[in-house]
């Protein structure tokens, strides 16, 4: 009988340890954790959508087999992405960044945090905070600004084109900060103004970049998704500031510098908050300092002496001595938009109040108005 009792036991322990092995097994096979991003131009524009996809390559790299990334490009109108959305939720994705403004706020987009309440959205630029949907973005306007400081000093004739996209608060606070920081290094410049109402159009960015040069635009800058701009410049000999990406190699000769981001960290810190459940919805504005926003390695048209003045100021920024929306600033009609010793806030404080994520005014020097054209969807 103790023979039988004893095989029993034995029998018992291993049926224990096959079944703790299998859960084992289980658990290291777990199914990888899904996240997809949504760009509004292709993943590799060499601008703003290759910025996000290398954020993306940064997740997919640091966690390996524990995540599945996948992204969904050129979706040009927010009314193309709640099938997207449909999609993705489909395929099982738990996790969605939308990397342009309005995708998770605009009109039904507004909607889709309430229509998959499993699924976390993090939107890019915009301000609408969901217990499931969160915002992210950075100050841009800083180092924008010191591109601007580049190609103020790179201007001969004391006129500078620049091509925008969409006049949404975003792009019209990063024209203003680009034109005051050209007015830093070579005062009393103008910033020749062109929208393409489109945020990713490589033809229309060379037909204004073209009508700029010929309304004496000596130097050029942009807040557009593609290095359209750049390759004119280069092909004429006119020195230019990109944006959101190191796009040198599109202008070697003319390259002066731009503003660029570094959304991977952010990217990581999420997705892994998403993964062990401390996620939390909220409002990232990252800087200079967090690693966020800087400016890219500068061309070889921009002289030791400007370099020097770029990161003085670029310092002062960091230790909180210098903010670029400081007042006394002027708008185009030379009313006074913002007091000495005052500076304008990111968000509006209260309903109707001025703030870098509700301007609508031009500083001083730029010449053109603020498109009314809105992204579409």
């Amino acid at each position: 009988m103790r023979k039988y009792v004893l095989g029993a036991l034995v029998l018992g322990l291993v049926a224990v340890a096959l079944v703790g092995a299998g859960g084992s097994a289980a658990k290291s096979e777990a199914a990888p954790f899904k996240v997809a991003w949504i760009y509004p131009g292709p993943h590799n524009d060499h601008g703003w959508s290759q910025a996000h996809d290398a954020g993306r390559l940064m997740v997919q790299k640091a966690l390996g087999s524990k995540v599945q990334t996948t992204y969904k490009e050129n979706i040009t109108s927010n009314a193309m992405v709640p099938q997207v959305v449909a999609g993705l939720v489909r395929q099982g994705y738990k996790m969605i960044f939308g990397c342009s403004f309005g995708n998770f706020s605009n009109g039904a987009n507004g909607q889709l945090y309430k229509k998959y309440p499993d699924v976390l959205f993090e939107e890019a630029t915009g301000t609408q905070i969901k217990k499931n949907q969160s915002q992210y973005f950075g100050a841009g306007e800083d180092t924008i600004y010191l591109s601007g400081m580049a190609a103020g000093a790179a201007t001969k004739k004391g006129v500078i084109g620049y091509t925008a996209a969409f006049g949404t608060p975003e792009v019209v606070r990063h024209t203003n900060a680009f034109a005051l920081g050209a007015q830093a290094t070579h005062p009393g410049v103008k910033v020749k103004l062109v929208w393409t109402n489109s945020w990713y159009s490589p033809s229309k960015e060379t037909q204004s970049a073209a009508s700029l040069a010929s309304a004496g635009a000596d130097v050029l800058g942009q807040n557009v998704d593609s290095d359209a701009t750049g390759v004119y410049a280069e092909k004429h000999g006119i020195p230019w500031v990109g944006y959101d990406s190191n796009a040198e190699s599109s202008a070697p000769k003319e390259w002066l510098t731009a503003a660029v981001y570094n959304w991977g960290p952010y990217y990581l810190r999420r997705v892994k908050a998403a993964m062990n459940g401390t996620w939390k919805p909220g409002f990232y504005y990252g800087s200079i300092k967090d690693g966020f926003t800087n400016v890219a390695p500068f061309g070889p048209k921009v002289s030791a002496k400007t370099r020097a003045l770029i990161n003085a100021k670029k310092k002062a920024i960091v230790a909180g001595k210098f903010n670029v929306f400081q007042g006394p600033i002027y708008d185009q009609k030379g009313k006074l938009m913002v007091p000495k010793g005052k500076h304008l806030p990111v968000l509006p404080p209260n309903s109707g109040a001025d703030s870098l994520y509700t301007m609508q005014w031009l500083v001083k020097g730029v010449i053109g108005n603020v498109s009314h054209v809105q992204p579409p969807g």
